[in-house]
């Protein structure tokens, strides 16, 4: 007979906690407030199910609905990501301060989650005729961007192995190593291009310091250059 560890390990996941996860990542890749029925749809279930988690998520703050209906997240998230890799977050706010507006441009920090990059914190320029914004939690393939390269840098081959999925490494990644940044034009939004280093916190995820701007604004180099300055000040200051 099988001990009950068997049993223990194949236990199904929570469905309504998973899909209480999920309606709050629909909510994050939003770029307005949505109606029930769209959560509902992005979600995949009936109007109803997605009422009662929307319901339970707003009794803990995390989610608003507006005078018309609409929900949003509410500030009960901001004050929980704050306590994401508090001392990173803590650490990297000035340098990305100085980077955002030294440059005049949108500096922050990417962080592994599974497959995908996530922003973790970041930073727009106080003065500028136009910034490109990059909100917490952002977050895109792992494949893609210039911070996906860079953090691909700081990957054994076994951890590469045990992020599983089909993505192959990018072959920029292996470069860093020399050119100490990596770049990318149009992968994650169109007309929009990325330096970024890389950025390995003892006790944190991998991670990338990185700016992103309209094309063209500056040379590469240079930017990798500030970059990597600001990274060292970053690592310095969690020790």
């Amino acid at each position: 007979m099988q001990t009950s560890q068997t049993g223990a390990s194949a236990a199904p996941h929570s469905q309504t906690l998973s899909r209480g996860i999920r309606v709050l990542e629909i909510l994050a890749d939003a770029d307005r407030p949505l109606t029930i029925a769209e959560v509902a749809a992005a979600l995949g279930v009936h109007r109803s199910i997605a009422y009662r988690i929307l319901r339970t998520l707003e009794d803990h703050g995390l989610v608003v609905r507006d005078a018309a209906g609409a929900v949003r997240l509410g500030p009960r998230m901001a004050a929980l990501a704050r306590g994401v890799s508090r001392d990173l977050q803590a650490a990297a706010l000035p340098e990305l301060t100085r980077v955002a507006n030294e440059l005049g441009m949108t500096a922050f920090v990417a962080v592994l989650d599974r497959l995908e990059v996530v922003t973790l914190v970041s930073v727009e320029p106080r003065q500028a005729q136009a910034t490109v914004g990059q909100r917490p939690g952002t977050r895109h393939p792992l494949a893609v961007g210039a911070p996906g390269i860079a953090i691909q840098s700081l990957l054994s081959p076994t951890q590469w192995a045990d992020l599983g999925g089909d993505a192959a490494r990018r072959a920029e990644a292996a470069a860093i190593g020399a050119q100490g940044f990596a770049t990318s034009h149009d992968e994650v939004i169109p007309g929009l291009a990325s330096v970024a280093v890389p950025l390995l916190v003892p006790g944190e995820p991998p991670a990338a310091l990185a700016v992103v701007y309209l094309a063209g604004a500056r040379p590469a180099a240079e930017l990798g250059a500030r970059l990597r300055l600001a990274a060292a000040a970053i690592t310095a200051g969690m020790r």
